[in-house]
């Protein structure tokens, strides 16, 4: 019997024993399935009756949130599928600063609709295709339905941010921190040109501070350095101080790597001690003759450089944070000295300095400051990082408001106008996509079904009502969780930025179709995870059954 023989009938086996290979409908449902769980995870968060999760790290560290793309990067998903769907929440989060949970669920919502139509035999091809119409056709209206608001337009652009705070942690004292974030955003907005508004957050800072209450936080024209002087001795408040930056340590010149010392008599070590001293003084007094008051230092400050600079009369601070370093050289208009020898007085930047002996912080404005620091308080670690959150995604909002001056309304509002009028549209598409379009309409409808499933409201009749009054031609008619009620969202203070909703359809549409256009998975090893042997307890998720007790882990489904 010859080799070609023996070789018909018999499979050719091109991958290694461990290798796993999905095909077909296999890997589409394997796919939706992952992607469908990350967004299901989010799902419970999204609006103002909201839920948090709490994550703890391998490490036992803890985090309570609500916020979409935090929950999602402290998950450690593992598998590559949901990744992809966790890349649509960061790439939301890094454009528009919120909407991260919308573009998630809507992802999510968009493959199960995929789902049900190649049960219909409708080629994943046609249902791309009918997704990418449906979504260029969506940020078309969104254009139309969107309102315009002015830079300073402070009630309109206050609620944007109370909108973005409401069911996070920041939003018991919404009222105060909305006014900080409008004042915050106006002081680094500039107007280009061309007429347009430009908000640059590079000159915004956050600290945090532990012990008292949200109510307490304040915006500082300047910048705030939570250091301590380096002498006891040091005066600690100036008023329009003369300031030295220095990112160089003021300390004894280190000899080469391998350099040796030989000391033959205690006079000698006596002459090296004062040697080094010298040279610290000499330090110290081109200092003084550059002018300055103050002196911040990125690296160290030798002990007898801060004895001679309290003697001099001179505030020093050390290893401060180079971030706060080119804060600083805005704020009180600095260069960043690296050479002592080539300081002057033209390095100088001039401003006030105070300090806080209650919370140990200097407060640093300057004259003509090009930064401000929003210094936000709160209770407890806890407490205090998840309004930093909340605070920084109303940021982001607010700041992407001014720059791009359009407005929604919210609570469901947008959703609902979109679907009616992409199933208007639908009639007008050929083929098999028209469907794709149609239950991409279905899809958007996610977001008004679980605002109202998430303050415990039934979804159906929500939608049933506001289907009705958007059908009458109320294109504002969103839901009032708090009530129950269709009424007027822009009216009543629900304003969402319309930048952030183009990119939330934009980014779920997206990894929606690159989740289809995939038909087979070849893994090197094992897919599964099932019964938690990999990545910790439970799987990927490093809790008992994974992401949220989903089976074992992500792999749990597949």
């Amino acid at each position: 019997m010859s080799q070609q023989q023996r070789m018909q009938g018999q499979p050719m086996i091109i991958m290694g024993d461990d290798a796993q290979r999905m095909k077909d409908k296999d890997a589409q449902e394997h796919n939706i399935a992952a992607a469908r769980a990350v967004a299901e995870s989010v799902r419970s968060t999204l609006g103002p009756k909201g839920m948090d999760k709490m994550l703890v790290s391998s490490m036992g560290s803890v985090t309570v949130t609500n916020d979409g793309v935090t929950i999602l990067q402290e998950m450690d998903i593992d598998n590559p599928t949901a990744e992809m769907i966790v890349e649509v929440a960061e790439t939301q989060e890094d454009e528009a600063g919120d909407g991260t949970t919308t573009a998630v669920a809507v992802a999510g919502e968009l493959l199960k609709q995929a789902e049900d139509l190649i049960e219909q035999d409708i080629h994943p091809t046609a249902i791309i295709k009918g997704f990418d119409l449906a979504s260029k056709q969506a940020q078309e209206e969104i254009d139309d339905i969107a309102e315009s608001v002015e830079p300073d337009d402070e009630e309109t652009i206050r609620k944007v941010a109370e909108t973005s705070m409401t069911g996070k942690g920041a939003e018991l004292n919404k009222e105060h921190l909305s006014q900080l974030i409008y004042d915050a955003v106006q002081a680094v907005t500039v107007e280009a040109e061309d007429g347009s508004f430009i908000s640059d957050l590079e000159f915004l800072n956050i600290e945090t501070q532990e012990g008292s209450s949200a109510s307490e936080s304040e915006l500082l024209n300047g910048s705030i350095i939570d250091k301590d002087p380096v002498h006891e001795d040091m005066p600690t408040d100036f008023e329009d101080a003369s300031i030295l930056l220095v990112d160089q340590p003021i300390e004894v010149e280190e000899a080469e790597a391998d350099a040796s010392l030989s000391v033959d008599s205690p006079d000698q070590l006596q002459q090296f001690i004062e040697q080094e001293e010298q040279q610290l003084q000499e330090k110290v007094d081109k200092i003084v003759e550059t002018g300055a008051d103050v002196v911040f230092c990125q690296k160290g400050i030798d002990d007898m450089a801060q004895h001679y600079l309290a003697k001099e009369g001179i505030l020093a601070l050390r290893r401060v944070k180079k971030s706060d370093m080119q804060f600083l050289k805005e704020v009180v208009g600095a260069n960043i000295v690296s050479d002592l020898n080539a300081a002057s007085a033209a390095d100088l930047g001039t401003g006030d300095i105070s300090r806080d002996e209650d919370a140990e912080l200097f407060y640093v404005e300057g004259d003509d400051s090009h930064g401000v620091t929003l210094l936000l308080r709160g209770s407890t670690e806890h407490v205090v990082d998840e309004l930093e959150r909340g605070v920084s995604d109303a940021l982001d909002v607010v700041a992407a408001t001014v720059t791009d001056g359009r407005v929604l309304p919210g609570g469901g509002a947008v959703e609902v106008e979109l679907a009616r009028r992409l199933r208007d549209y639908a009639d007008s598409v050929e083929g098999r996509e028209q469907l794709a379009v149609e239950s991409f309409a279905d899809a958007v409808e996610l977001i008004p079904r679980v605002l109202a499933e998430n303050a415990g409201l039934d979804p159906i009749d929500t939608l049933v009502d506001l289907r009705a009054a958007h059908d009458e031609g109320d294109t504002r008619a969103g839901l009032n969780v708090f009530s129950g009620d269709v009424e007027d969202t822009l009216d009543t203070g629900v304003v969402e930025p319309a930048h952030a909703k183009e990119q939330a359809i934009s980014s779920a549409t997206e990894a929606a179709n690159l989740v289809l256009k995939i038909d087979d998975i070849i893994a090197a090893d094992d897919l599964s995870t099932e019964g938690g042997e990999e990545g910790g307890p439970g799987g990927p998720g490093g809790a008992p059954g994974g992401m949220g007790g989903m089976g074992g882990g992500m792999g749990g489904m597949m």
